[in-house]
């Protein structure tokens, strides 16, 4: 080039050059300009426009529908699971563009753990900007994006179904995740507060649903199996309070028909806002009540 020609010029004519490529890749990818070769090459397929870089979800966006999920999540010293759990829900609803919010049910006081009432409570705590629940395990991971976590118009949806669930494969269970409106939970006057310890409370809650007339459907079409979920629970060292105490064994398997939601005792010592990688979640420390007449295997002693 000319010595005379100055640096300015030069960046002038690179970017004027620069301007009329992408012009021209804009307009040949769209199929708005001139096919390249002419006439002969007019049928010619276009080449494809470069991808534009995928929007991040954007939370409480007005297109991601009416509907609000309140994932409930009864909870009791299993830090290492909340902490994988909420990040991943987070993630995980937003790219299906589920509105939602989490919340930790603590059981903070003295007698043993109780995971229906906490559901219980959490309903009640949930708000009235939500309009379904998500009864959720913290240490269940779903692992495929194509399962629905939708409103469930038409009936209780159990995510979680025995054909996918890694342990539990019972035609009646409803354990895991279940997804319910918030008018359906009232019409089976929620889960029994009767049960504390672990496990059965879920059984008799497929009776209510039945009694409710209530039918509760469960996905299709996933083809994952058994590695649809990620179980992060290790009964090695965690062990479950499975122990049955005076009359608990016979109890176990009797249906509530008295108690629910409209008896279950409680306070809430504390919400409290926290957000965990970055992933919102509220945390209610709830102290359940007991009354040892009616339910003596609330406690050890």
């Amino acid at each position: 080039l000319p010595g005379r020609l100055s640096v300015f010029p030069l960046f002038f004519l690179a970017l004027l050059l620069g301007f009329a490529s992408l012009l021209w890749l804009q307009l040949s990818c769209s199929g708005e300009g001139p096919a390249p070769g002419g006439e002969q090459s007019r049928e010619a397929p276009r080449q494809p426009c470069l991808p534009q870089a995928p929007l991040l979800p954007v939370e409480e966006e007005p297109s991601w529908g009416p509907h609000r999920l309140a994932l409930l999540v009864p909870f009791r010293e299993r830090f290492e699971e909340l902490l994988a759990f909420v990040p991943y829900m987070h993630s995980f609803l937003n790219k299906k563009r589920i509105r939602h919010h989490i919340f930790i049910l603590n059981q903070v006081d003295h007698f043993r753990f109780n995971r229906a009432s906490l559901i219980n409570v959490g309903f009640l705590e949930s708000g009235n900007d939500t309009d379904y629940i998500a009864m959720h395990d913290v240490d269940l991971l779903p692992l495929n994006e194509q399962l629905d976590y939708g409103f469930p118009e038409a009936g209780p949806f159990h995510v979680a179904s025995p054909e996918l669930h890694p342990l539990y494969h019972y035609k009646t269970y409803v354990g895991g995740i279940l997804l319910l409106t918030k008018q359906h939970y009232e019409m089976c006057n929620g889960m029994s507060n009767r049960f504390w310890g672990w496990g059965r409370e879920d059984d008799e809650f497929y009776r209510r649903i039945k009694g409710a007339g209530l039918q509760v459907r469960r996905p299709s079409g996933i083809t994952t199996g058994y590695e649809t979920f990620q179980h992060l629970h290790d009964p090695a060292w965690r062990k479950r309070d499975q122990k049955r105490i005076a009359a608990q064994k016979q109890e176990q398997f009797k249906v509530d028909r008295e108690g629910g939601l409209n008896n279950v005792r409680y306070q809430i010592e504390s919400r409290t806002a926290l957000s965990v990688a970055g992933a919102p979640c509220t945390v209610l420390n709830i102290l359940l009540d007991c009354d040892t007449n009616e339910t003596p295997w609330c406690t050890f002693g």
